[in-house]
Formats: C-alpha cells, sequence, structure tokens
C-alpha cells in the first residue's frame, strides 16, 4: 500500500485531501505544521508528500521540500499553492518538486498527479526537470489559479530548446512570459532579441531578420547582421507572427528546419543556434484553415504552446496588478500612494477589452489625477466610472435580467452561497446538498477561487 502525507495548515484542505487519496486506497496521514511534518516523515517511510507552499510562520513549502529530499530523497513530493509566484514555480521544479499544483483544485488533476508520482517512482523516473538559477525579476504578477499553471508550465519548458507558440489577448503580457522563458534557460547569458512583425513592411523586416549585404537594394550601404544573426547562442521572439506575409512565412520555415538564414542579397547561408519564440492574438488554426498562414510553419511553432490568460479570466488578481501598477507610476513621479476599497470595486467592475496594458494605463492616469494620496473612483477615466454596473435591487433579479445560460446561472448561484455562508466550504456543501468533492469539481470549472477560511 502506497503511503502519502498531506501537509497544509487548513485543516478543511487536509481533509478533502485525505479523502480523495484514501478514495483511491492509499494510506493517508496529515499534518498541519512543519514541525509535525518533519516528524512524520522521519517516522514513517512516504510513497509521496503533497505539501502546500505557505504554511504560515517562517517555513515554507519549497524549504520543507529540500529537507524532505535530504530526509527520504527517493520520496515524491508535490506542493500545492494559491499563491504562487513564477519564482516559486522555478524553484520548486530546480529543487526537485515532482510537479506544482494550484488552488482551487482540479479533484482529478490532482489524482492524476499524484498517480505519476508514484508511478514514476516505481520506475525510477527523475522526479522533475533542473532548470537555470532564477536571477532577475520576471515581471509577471498575479496568484491566480490560471497564473499558476501558467508559472508551472513556463518553469518546466523554459529548459528545453523546443519553440514555443504563446498565444493571448492584446495587453496580456506575452512578451513577459517570453523573457521569462528565456532567462530560465541555459541560453539565458545570451541575447534576448524581440521584433514585432506587425509593425515593420515585410520588404523591411525580412532585412531586419536575415540581415543584408551591401548594395542589395537602395540604401543598403553596408553589410548588416540579421536579428537571427544577434540573438546567436540567445532567444528570438517573433511578436504577432500571425501578421506575416505567406513568402516570409516560407523563409521562417527554413530557418526553422535547417538552422541557417541567408542574408538578403547573398548567395550564402549563414548557421544560427537561436531558440524561437512567436507570440500572437490571432488564432493560427482558423487563420492555417483560411489559407493565410502556413500549416508547416504552425506545427513548427506550436511545439508547445502557452497561452496567456486574459484579465477577465483572473479577477483574483486585479488589486495586485493595480498595486503594482501604482508602484511603477509612482517611480515615475506620481503622488498617489493606495487605491480605495471603492475604485478597486468601481475597476472590478469594468471589461478590460486591453488587458492588463489597459489597467496599466488607467492607474497610471488616475495617479497622475488623484487630488491626494488616495485614489478614488472619481479619479478614474470617465469610461471606467461609467462602465460600473448599477446594483439591482434584489440578487434575485440580477440573476436573471441578462437571461444567462444554465451554466452562468449555476456559477452565480455557486458565489452566492459562498458568500452567505462566509466562505465556509462546509457549509456550502451542506446548503447546496453536495459533497467537498464535487464543490471543489464546481469551483474549478467556474474558475472561482474557493477561500481558504475555516467553519
Amino acid at each position: 500500500m502506497k503511503r502519502i502525507l498531506v501537509i497544509d495548515d487548513d485543516l478543511e484542505t487536509c481533509k478533502f485531501l485525505t479523502e480523495i487519496f484514501a478514495e483511491e486506497g492509499w494510506e493517508v496521514a496529515s499534518s498541519q505544521s512543519a514541525e509535525a511534518a518533519r516528524e512524520a516523515v522521519e517516522e514513517t517511510h512516504r510513497d509521496l508528500i503533497v505539501s502546500d507552499i505557505n504554511l504560515g510562520g517562517r517555513t515554507t513549502g519549497v524549504a520543507l521540500l529540500k529537507e524532505f529530499k535530504a530526509i527520504s530523497p527517493d520520496s515524491e513530493v508535490i506542493l500545492i499553492s494559491g499563491f504562487g509566484t513564477l519564482e516559486t514555480a522555478v524553484e520548486a521544479v530546480r529543487e526537485g518538486a515532482f510537479d506544482y499544483i494550484s488552488k482551487p483544485f482540479n479533484v482529478n488533476e490532482v489524482i492524476a498527479t499524484a498517480r505519476r508520482a508514484l508511478k514514476g517512482r516505481d520506475a525510477g523516473a527523475p522526479a522533475a526537470v533542473l532548470l537555470k538559477e532564477y536571477s532577475e525579476a520576471s515581471g509577471l504578477v498575479g496568484h491566480s489559479h490560471k497564473m499558476i499553471e501558467l508559472y508551472k508550465e513556463i518553469a518546466l519548458v523554459a529548459a528545453s530548446r523546443s519553440t514555443v507558440l504563446i498565444t493571448g489577448e492584446s495587453g496580456t503580457g506575452k512578451e513577459l512570459v517570453a523573457r521569462a522563458l528565456h532567462r530560465n534557460s541555459p541560453r539565458a547569458s545570451g541575447g534576448f532579441v524581440a521584433v514585432n512583425c506587425g509593425a515593420i513592411t515585410e520588404t523591411l523586416l525580412e532585412s531586419e531578420l536575415f540581415g543584408h549585404v551591401k548594395g542589395s537594394f537602395t540604401g543598403a550601404t553596408a553589410d548588416k547582421r540579421g536579428l537571427f544573426e544577434e540573438a546567436n547562442q540567445g532567444t528570438i521572439l517573433l511578436d504577432e507572427i500571425g501578421e506575416t506575409s505567406l513568402s516570409l512565412q516560407v523563409k521562417l520555415l527554413r530557418v526553422l528546419q535547417e538552422g541557417e538564414v541567408r542574408r538578403v542579397g547573398s548567395a550564402r547561408s549563414v548557421r544560427v543556434d537561436v531558440r524561437v519564440l512567436a507570440a500572437t492574438n490571432r488564432d493560427l488554426e482558423r487563420e492555417v484553415k483560411e489559407g493565410r498562414f502556413r500549416e508547416d510553419l504552425f506545427y513548427r511553432l506550436s511545439v508547445v504552446t502557452l497561452r496567456v490568460p486574459p484579465l477577465r479570466e483572473r479577477a483574483d488578481d486585479l488589486a495586485l496588478l493595480a498595486a503594482h501598477a501604482l508602484r511603477q507610476a509612482r517611480e515615475a513621479g506620481a503622488r498617489a500612494a493606495t487605491i480605495s476599497e471603492e475604485a478597486l470595486a468601481t475597476l472590478s467592475q469594468y471589461s478590460w477589452p486591453g488587458n492588463v496594458r489597459e489597467l496599466e494605463n488607467t492607474i497610471a492616469h488616475a495617479a497622475l489625477y488623484a487630488r491626494g494620496k488616495v485614489i478614488t473612483p472619481e479619479d478614474l477615466p470617465v469610461k471606467i466610472r461609467n462602465h460600473t454596473r448599477a446594483d439591482e435591487p434584489e440578487k434575485t433579479q440580477s440573476m436573471f435580467k441578462d437571461l444567462p445560460s444554465l451554466d452562468e446561472l449555476e456559477r452565480r448561484y455557486l458565489i452566492h452561497v459562498l458568500q452567505a455562508v462566509g466562505g465556509s466550504r462546509t457549509r456550502a456543501a451542506e446548503v447546496l446538498k453536495i459533497d467537498r468533492r464535487t464543490l471543489y469539481r464546481m469551483a474549478e470549472r467556474f474558475g472561482i477561487n474557493l477561500k481558504e477560511s475555516g467553519e
């Protein structure tokens, strides 16, 4: 029988994980403190340890991970967190964590990850992908479920040589993801070159990417290296790759296939060793079907695909992002120091079509126009203030006013119940007449972050 140890300072989380692991036929014990966890690992061998990263006090899950690997090096460790960062994900993988999962739990994912960890242990598989030491701030901000999943993907993919296609709407931070991949790769000491393929004409873009020789066209007064050569031994980001022409796509495909470039006007090819990352806000699969993007290039670029979530899918991060944007505004000379709760509530009602970039611009505007040191709703741009949805007199009317789908109505009712019971997961499950496992599944399906409060 497999022995599992669950570590979390939240009693309800311990109960929940113990329950779902026990259903798999595993022997499960739990600890709510770092001290108890150490004793448990020293006293009894554990095949798998599942530990929260934020345990309270001075000891973190990552610090415990190091201790567990010293005490019981063949035990697999899975770390969980509702407040992770890219740095934490990279450190967890580097220190030997089998995987890194986020709250709220996807029950099937938790069980599948535990099964893989136990199977990998039996097969003697390596516990983790080792990554280069993280040395610079990533610039990525957020602790929401979808951002933690993105951090984990970056941590796992960074060390490989694979091309990566980064997708997402404008303003979501695709270039930040690309830079994070570069910084955490073996190529971190090489150059990082980013080029916006949609901002340059096709003729000029070809010269910028591949270089040219003297006299190849009017104005080519000297030989010039292209950006692929500039990025040799490093990484190049082809931003807005979906804006390139079919003829240029053929030349990009050749670089990926042959690992060489040919300057405009030259008959000689130059070898380059470059990791290629591409980013787009277009649906490239649709572009391929409609004949605007080469299928062979799409498959070359999308060996790994990372999706950066829009801001509307990570509402839990809005306050954190706003605070980060305000710090940047203060560094630029703004006098506002904080954001009022009323202003945050107003911001949360807006749909943010421009995503994080629009939020940053909004906070910069408010910080400049604020009458004092606190940003109030009156300091926000007019379009943000006017977008605020008026509260309905009756909550029931609010639920039905816009004729929501059944799924949307279920999501709203779950939020209503959670608010009514003060975030207690046990009480919410009782009111809904479902078990906690089903509650977690519902929360995960609707992207709702269950509060970590007690009974």
